[in-house]
């Protein structure tokens, strides 16, 4: 077994193309740089600034819609569905979660339209199956983030391949950095089968050019349609779960949306819906959520969970329409700030997730395929898979368990939970938008919310709630009607971003706009916390990155003890600076 100082070796002299300290999404925004002193201080200001990011996307949007791929998207999309052909989303992280969720809007779109119109049912139906959502490490990856699976090409070759891509389909690529290997593989699997193949990514062309030879060979490559959607730096610096990925949902969303509502023109039902104008829309949108009285709101709602926090409580979000939302923003909370991730049912060693998400509707199988519009796609891969795919030999001896068993052991359902409930502070917070509010917190609190001391509703939409809470947050603004719905899931993200950012930066797990609390499961998020150790402590990227090995070492004995785990990153920042105090360096 090597020692931390020998893989930190490796790493440093092996992996050097996973230095990614040039990209623009991995530096540290102007804007924001002492966020962590201004939230502590003024959480509304704090607020503000981390809103201030997002209006960077308004002002970038007229030129990333004004590049020649963006029509071209729109162009594919339609000629997808005129030829039967299938569109696939592929992403890692964060963009794998927002594939899943465009495919699942896109399948929700089409079962409503079909049970709509049955004069026309038989054309919509088979509209349904023909979006393909594929993420690194599959439906899994959706709750729980598998160690390593973007780092490596051949597993998105290899996935892709596996939901059946063929030549004249549609294969949109999205990975936020614009160098995520996995992605990468997509795209050239894609192509290799004669689909038709777009590259999206949040690092401006050049940049990716000079600095990552696997993204100059992707864009170089005359045959994929490339889709720059630089905004500039990440409202916490490296956090792509954030703007990017509001930025590609809209975007993409937008294209697709645009596509779909010309094929319903085609078939005479393309009244329904207005051409919305996105931009304007989007940048309405923004400055709703920015209102004093929003801003009170999200500081009412920051307060609220900081506190539950703080008495060592738990959060259990209730949702049924925006689930899948609420679940990629808790879910993503884990890597970002290294807070527990989901428990599955049956594990009692493992420390209780903060936050957990239900639908208080139904059980955890029908919840989960309500969520998905479909069965979820686990991976069953066994060592000779891996074996093929030339996968490290630790993931050969060990095979992450990935299959649909597992996926249904995070009880999302309605099922009771004593671990949600049996703490000092615990409370039901459902999460609703427009009319859905009322009785779906009725619902939740007569299905699973008796043992909760407290309840609360975030809502979002037109009309103020009149259920009966403990705490109520609503944040008034307009969601016009589309076919993706696409305006309720960017207010829900935008709302929940903002959440958990500012929820975490009050507890000190955000060192001015740096993500100190991170957990660094992948080559690249090593690479991250590297340069972070290197910044705050004044030492050598080799010295900082030996620091880290050392700190994943402990943190991972400490997990297997059934500890909650300190983020390395912090670990090693306190032991590098305390040996610097000592003189001992």
């Amino acid at each position: 077994m090597p020692t931390a100082s020998e893989r930190a070796r490796d790493f440093v002299e092996g992996e050097r193309a996973f230095r990614l300290g040039e990209l623009l999404t991995e530096s540290s925004h102007p804007k924001t740089r002492t966020l962590s002193q201004t939230i502590q201080g003024d959480l509304p200001a704090g607020i503000r600034m981390l809103q201030s990011v997002d209006a960077d996307i308004p002002e970038a949007l007229d030129g990333i819609l004004a590049q020649e791929t963006f029509p071209r998207l729109i162009d594919a999309f339609l000629e997808a569905m005129h030829n039967k052909q299938r569109i696939f989303f592929t992403g890692c992280g964060a963009t794998g979660r927002l594939s899943i969720l465009l495919e699942a809007a896109w399948r929700k779109f089409w079962r409503g339209m079909a049970s709509e119109h049955p004069e026309k049912a038989g054309d919509f139906s088979a509209m349904e199956h023909r979006c393909i959502s594929v993420m690194a490490g599959g439906d899994f990856a959706l709750i729980k983030s598998v160690e390593g699976f973007e780092d490596f090409p051949r597993f998105g070759r290899h996935q892709l391949k596996g939901v059946g891509v063929q030549q004249d389909d549609v294969v949109v690529a999205i990975t936020e950095g614009g160098e995520t290997p996995f992605v990468i593989g997509t795209a050239w699997e894609g192509l290799d089968v004669g689909a038709t193949v777009f590259f999206v990514y949040n690092n401006p062309t050049a940049l990716l050019c000079e600095h990552v030879e696997r993204s100059r060979e992707v864009i170089e490559e005359p045959r994929i349609g490339k889709l720059d959607l630089t905004t500039g730096p990440m409202a916490i610096a490296g956090s792509t779960r954030m703007q990017a990925t509001t930025v590609e949902l809209l975007v993409v969303g937008a294209a697709l949306e645009t596509a779909m509502m010309r094929w319903l023109d085609e078939k005479g039902v393309g009244h329904l819906f207005e051409t919305p104008e996105h931009d304007q829309c989007f940048a309405r949108l923004l400055d709703e959520l920015g209102s004093s009285e929003a801003i009170e709101t999200m500081a009412r709602l920051v307060q609220f969970e900081e506190d539950i926090y703080r008495e060592h409580g738990l959060v259990t979000y209730a949702a049924d329409g925006v689930l899948l939302d609420v679940l990629t923003d808790t879910t993503e909370r884990s890597p970002t700030f290294m807070v527990p991730p989901f428990r599955q049912d049956g594990d009692t060693r493992s420390p209780v997730s903060w936050a957990f998400v239900k639908n208080p509707l139904r059980p955890t199988c029908d919840a989960w395929r309500e969520m998905l519009q479909r069965d979820p796609r686990g991976l069953d891969w066994g060592p000779a898979v891996y074996q093929q795919l030339e996968a490290p030999q630790a993931i050969q001896n060990d095979p992450p368990c990935l299959d649909n068993t597992r996926i249904h052991r995070f009880r999302i359902g309605n099922e009771s939970d004593s671990s949600r409930t049996d703490t000092s502070s615990s409370a039901l917070v459902t999460v609703a938008l427009g009319d859905e509010a009322d009785a779906l917190h009725g619902r939740a609190v007569d299905a699973i919310g008796r043992s909760f001391r407290q309840t609360a509703l975030i809502s979002a939409g037109a009309k103020l709630s009149a259920a009966h809470v403990d705490a109520q947050f609503h944040f008034p603004c307009e969601l016009p009607s589309s076919p993706l719905e696409l305006w309720d899931h960017l207010a829900v993200k935008l709302i929940l971003n903002t959440l958990s950012t500012a929820t975490m930066v009050r507890l000190e797990r955000v060192i001015g706009n740096a993500m100190v609390w991170v957990s660094p499961s992948n080559k690249k998020l090593i690479d991250r916390g590297t340069r972070l150790i290197a910044e705050q402590t004044g030492h050598p990227y080799e010295r900082a990155c030996e620091a880290l090995f050392e700190a994943m070492e402990e943190v991972t004995t400490r997990v297997q003890q059934g500890q909650e785990p300190p983020s390395p990153v912090a670990l090693a920042i306190e032991r590098l600076s305390n040996t610097d105090k000592d003189g001992t360096a």
